[in-house]
């Protein structure tokens, strides 16, 4: 953004009035406003606190224009009171006001993405006519946009002609330009056009208030709440790629139609796509099905969609991992249990889940009546079981098992618990989005003055065992109240500022661990705290999380006994480190490409022969490995050693010790690392002492 400073320049208020809006485009150039004195005039405070009287319905573009002319080519858009707008856009307020420009990294592609995807939907219906246009929201890294191809599914081989077609559009500069409508306006243009997907969405908008449509010149709009770019020139033809095509339903349901999904990257320039680009071609090299594969870990398939079939070798990382975590818990003070998986429907109903939560979970009827409207109805004779998608309601129901006192809190309940999600099909991603998964969960039940203390153990915690696992950046942020949730608002207040308070104290809110506040994206019984992981190649992963909960201990009636002898609510905190083992293990082996810290690899050390006649003396060596806590393999195949090199680099082996008739001679080994070309002699003790340290967990080194 241009320097406060500028903001508050004296400027002339030669203004043009705010755009007319209509149903029809207009070509009619405004007219000019008339003097500032002879019309209501509203008060805009700018970023260097002065504040500017204007005429009402003055835009932000025409203040930028008045400033000068360098801010008004930089604008892109404005806030008004916080709320980002189009620049055209009239203002009609007395109002905090500030121009939108691409050093506002987050907004400037926010609105650059919103329009590539416009731009797409505008050039498929140039290039297919009688394509139907659907949806098309920004993404994280992109965008995309859902169509109802006439004739035929669109492929990958469309997408080059559909790019140029796109940087076509964007070089004619084309305005975008707001309009409001009413719901019968743009329900009858949509069906003229034979938009039948846009004319059912128009027909559930809102009847009582206007709706916005965007023009892109004069031929062509889409219904869209905004905010756009002043034109489609605002856009780098080449910081934009079409990446894949897909299939979507429309509404995201399958019993709908099924459209074209075409995905896109968007970018502010070109040496942001090409940044991008070289992530995403790291991140192919590192992708853990493929790494999966290469190293024998896992494998997935249709006979369990959205399940792990772990082999030996993956799942001696799980074991090496889950001891990991569950020393670090018993050296923290948590008591660790085990809850079953199936529990009546009945206690999901009472814990609040079965309403919110109920098309996620895999449901066990027997013969349970239903109605077509309301689903499975539940008897009262306990015959509708639910795999459990949480841990949290049967850890409460051990906490309601005797008499708790306020002597005993906290209370820090442990479990490696496997739960079941019913994910959509599409949503599945390897080992990282699956429908069975384990939790490294807990809840730890405390008391309103432990609270402040309890998180700053767990953030300690945490900070310990990411460092551990090669991970040196994370980022904390606050989950908001979500729309839809249990609980007053007094009690949201307190239990979003307890988290606020706890963080400060252990002082990470700082921008140093990326501290920010999310709105809306809290579970509907908890704000959470979410620890977002940095990984090798700078993508960020939410993993850990803590939530200061008093919704549940209230539903479902844990108390402890108080020190005046009376019951309370205790405060209950979920948190998870890892999140799920899966999907942690996922991100282990996309962060390290397989090539894990010797005390995590699967297997640690290879003995492998030049000759069979060193057979005898590569058992001995595999032997002494072993018993000094070594994972290590033979092999004693008879193929040349440069072809066991290669097998065993493809399978990310930390050592590969290679033995011949000079080694078993000697009594050595030559020893190769991964990543190393060269190769150095040393005895079977060195080797033991040069590995055994690396290989043991950090949490069982000494000093």
């Amino acid at each position: 953004m241009d320097s406060a400073e500028a903001y508050g320049e004296a400027f002339a208020l030669d203004l043009e009035a705010p755009p007319s809006q209509g149903s029809r485009p207009s070509k009619t150039p405004f007219k000019k406003a008339v003097p500032v004195s002879d019309v209501p005039e509203i008060a805009l405070t700018l970023p260097d606190g002065s504040v500017r009287k204007v005429a009402t319905g003055t835009t932000a573009g025409q203040i930028a224009a008045a400033i000068g002319p360098g801010l008004a080519k930089a604008a892109l858009a404005a806030r008004v009171d916080g709320e980002l707008r189009d620049l055209d856009r009239p203002i009609e307020a007395d109002a905090t006001l500030s121009l939108v420009t691409a050093k506002d990294e987050a907004d400037a592609l926010e609105l650059a993405r919103h329009d590539y995807a416009h731009v797409l939907a505008e050039a498929v219906q140039a290039l297919f006519p009688g394509t139907q246009i659907t949806f098309g929201p920004s993404t994280d890294d992109g965008f995309y946009y859902d169509f109802a191809p006439k004739d035929r599914p669109f492929t990958e081989e469309d997408l080059p002609a559909i790019e140029a077609e796109m940087r076509k559009i964007i070089a004619a500069n084309k305005p975008l330009r707001r309009e409001e409508w009413s719901r019968e306006q743009l329900i009858s243009r949509w069906k003229q056009q034979g938009e039948s997907f846009k004319a059912e969405w128009a027909a559930e908008l809102p009847g009582d208030e206007p709706l916005t449509v965007y023009w892109s010149g004069d031929d062509w709009l889409d219904m869209c709440r905004g905010p756009h770019l002043p034109s489609t020139g605002k856009l780098d033809p080449a910081a934009f790629k079409l990446t894949r095509v897909s299939g979507a339903y429309w509404r995201g349901d399958q019993k709908n139609a099924m459209l074209s999904r075409i995905y896109g990257t968007g970018w502010l320039n070109k040496k942001q796509l090409d940044a991008h680009l070289t992530r995403l071609e790291e991140a192919a090299k590192r992708d853990h099905r493929k790494i999966g594969a290469e190293m024998d870990l896992f494998h997935l398939q249709s006979e369990a969609q959205g399940s792990v079939f772990w082999h030996p070798k993956g799942y001696a990382i799980w074991r090496v991992l889950e001891a990991y975590m569950r020393r670090r818990l018993d050296g923290a003070g948590y008591v660790e249990v085990k809850t079953p998986q199936l529990m009546d429907a009945r206690q999901w109903e009472q814990s609040g889940h079965w309403g919110k939560y109920r098309e996620n979970m895999f449901v066990v009827p027997d013969e349970v009546p239903n109605t077509e409207e309301e689903g499975p109805v539940l008897t009262g004779e306990g015959d509708l079981m639910a795999l459990k998608p949480m841990n949290c309601p049967a850890h409460i129901l051990i906490f309601k098992q005797g008499i708790t006192s306020y002597r005993d809190l906290p209370i820090r309940m442990a479990e490696f618990g496997c739960c079941h999600r019913n994910e959509a099909h599409g949503a599945l991603h390897g080992i990282m989005r699956v429908r069975q998964f384990t939790q490294d969960d807990a809840h730890i039940f405390v008391r309103a003055d432990q609270l402040v203390e309890e998180v700053r153990l767990f953030c300690d915690l945490l900070d310990s065992i990411y460092k551990d696992l090669g991970f040196d950046s994370y980022a904390i942020k606050l989950a908001l109240r979500p729309e839809k949730r249990f609980g007053s608002e007094e009690m949201w207040d307190w239990a979003e500022q307890s988290l606020r308070d706890a963080v400060a104290a252990t002082g990470r809110a700082t921008p140093e661990f990326g501290w920010e506040e999310l709105e809306g994206e809290g579970a509907f019984y908890a704000p959470k705290l979410e620890f977002h992981l940095t990984d090798a190649i700078g993508r960020t992963w939410q993993c850990g999380t803590l939530q200061t909960d008093t919704v549940l201990p209230e539903r479902l009636d844990a108390a402890y006994v108080g020190e005046d002898g009376a019951r309370h609510r205790p405060i209950m905190l979920h948190r998870a480190i890892l999140g799920t083992f899966e999907r942690f293990i996922g991100i282990l082996i996309e962060h390290h490409a397989g090539r894990f810290p010797v005390w995590l690899a699967p297997v640690q050390a290879v003995v492998a022969t030049i000759v069979s006649d060193a057979d005898g003396y590569a058992a001995e060596v595999a032997a002494k490995l072993a018993a000094a806590g070594i994972r290590v393999e033979t092999d004693l195949r008879n193929e040349k050693i440069n072809y066991k090199v290669r097998e065993h680099s493809l399978a990310r082996v930390p050592a590969l010790l290679v033995v011949g008739r000079r080694e078993a001679e000697e009594g050595t080994v030559a020893v190769r690392r991964l990543g190393s070309e060269g190769q150095t002699i040393m005895t079977v003790d060195e080797v033991i002492a040069a590995l055994k340290t690396e290989a043991t967990p950090p949490d069982l080194r000494t000093a």
